[in-house]
């Protein structure tokens, strides 16, 4: 508000409260020229919705409003002072374009046609900008963690990078601004001035979790069930929707499991439901530009030998799996150094890069194709389940 003052806690980046405002505002403009705008169709995930939804939904608080920041940019006027953020969090917003690398006010008209938008948002600081310091330490511009990610690992154009958390991400980095009409891919900014196209799966090692309770083993025990069965699960195939998805988009979805027969194995249960969350997140990495070499594996799923191995055989491409531990921080480290010394952020995540890796490759006896051709047959023909 006016005085500086948190109106209410931020909404989690998956609420299913925004579904509604962010179709609303969908179907004001359409999903082309959404994609076109900047750079991405609206979803929940996505910062304009949840302001729509705040105008809906609390409109007292939204009369409050003085300024409109995302977490880390409050935690940097906090620390300086200035009213900054960066593009690649901007890129997420829903109203901030990659492609102009400017604010789209329009876009936030279709919020509330009455606000001064562009008096209240923060100044979009460059990739290794200075921003103010803190107790005399310079304070770089921050970024979103998925960039923060890939600087860390240091990737360049045509890498792709597979992360599998308890959702699922795929990104790559591209030298041009993307646009997906289709809602799939994000058309995100990255943290050294290129961009980042991603797609956001939500059931990836929630589905196998779920998996492993059912079948009374921890993470070590699936992973070994999952190796024991043959590739293709001897036919089983899980839909891992347990809980709606966003890429494809069926909010409303639920797990399927299908070519169960009567002498089903745990190891079978153990394959398929590894299949499933890897068949699911490449079903969206299609979308991206196209990608060449090894597939970088992060997250808690790159620890599984068998989701290292369904990535190999499924894509036909060798899987790496890098020695560093959590790149989102060495991502930050990165900007700091190159906030210190000038260099940009690429420069000092290519001088950073390399260290041990991990590689598997795909196995020639398996085919991929027919697996993922089985998991596309048994998806729900209806969208909106």
């Amino acid at each position: 508000d006016a005085a500086g003052d948190v109106l209410r806690p931020a909404k989690l980046w998956n609420d299913t409260e925004s579904a509604p405002d962010a179709a609303a505002l969908v179907d004001r403009l359409g999903p082309e020229a959404w994609a076109r705008a900047c750079g991405s169709v609206p979803v929940a995930a996505l910062t304009i919705t949840k302001l729509a939804w705040l105008r809906r939904c609390e409109p007292e608080t939204f009369r409050r409003v003085a300024r409109v920041q995302l977490p880390h940019d409050w935690l940097t006027m906090r620390l300086t002072g200035r009213p900054t953020t960066d593009r690649g969090d901007a890129s997420g917003t829903g109203w901030w374009s990659p492609a102009e690398e400017a604010y789209r006010p329009d876009l936030l008209a279709l919020v509330d046609p009455d606000v001064a938008w562009d008096d209240l948002l923060p100044e979009v600081a460059g990739p290794s900008e200075a921003v103010g310091e803190w107790a005399d330490i310079a304070v770089g511009p921050g970024t979103g963690d998925n960039m923060a990610a890939a600087l860390g690992l240091g990737l360049s154009v045509g890498d792709l990078a597979l992360s599998f958390g308890t959702s699922g991400t795929a990104f790559c980095v591209s030298d041009r601004p993307t646009h997906d009409p289709s809602g799939a891919v994000s058309g995100f900014a990255d943290a050294t001035g290129a961009f980042l196209p991603l797609v956001c799966t939500l059931n990836a090692m929630k589905v196998t979790d779920a998996v492993a309770r059912l079948l009374g083993v921890d993470h070590e025990g699936l992973d070994a069930l999952a190796l024991e069965a043959p590739a293709g699960a001897g036919g089983l195939v899980l839909i891992p929707h347990l809980d709606g998805e966003r890429t494809p988009n069926r909010p409303e979805a639920v797990g399927v499991l299908s070519g169960i027969r009567a002498d089903v194995s745990q190891a079978q249960l153990a394959r398929a439901a590894v299949e499933g969350v890897v068949c699911n997140l490449l079903a969206g990495a299609d979308h991206l530009p196209a990608t060449s070499g090894p597939i970088t594996l992060v997250g808690g799923g790159a620890h599984s030998a068998a989701i290292r191995h369904a990535v190999a055989d499924l894509t036909g491409r060798p899987v790496a799996t890098t020695s560093v531990g959590e790149p989102v921080a060495r991502g930050a480290a990165v900007q700091a150094a190159a906030v210190l010394t000038g260099a940009s952020c690429a420069d000092v995540a290519d001088a950073w890069s390399g260290g041990p890796q991990l590689v598997t490759e795909p196995d020639p006896t398996v085919d991929g194709a027919a697996i993922r051709s089985a998991y596309e047959a048994a998806l729900p023909k209806d969208p909106t389940t």
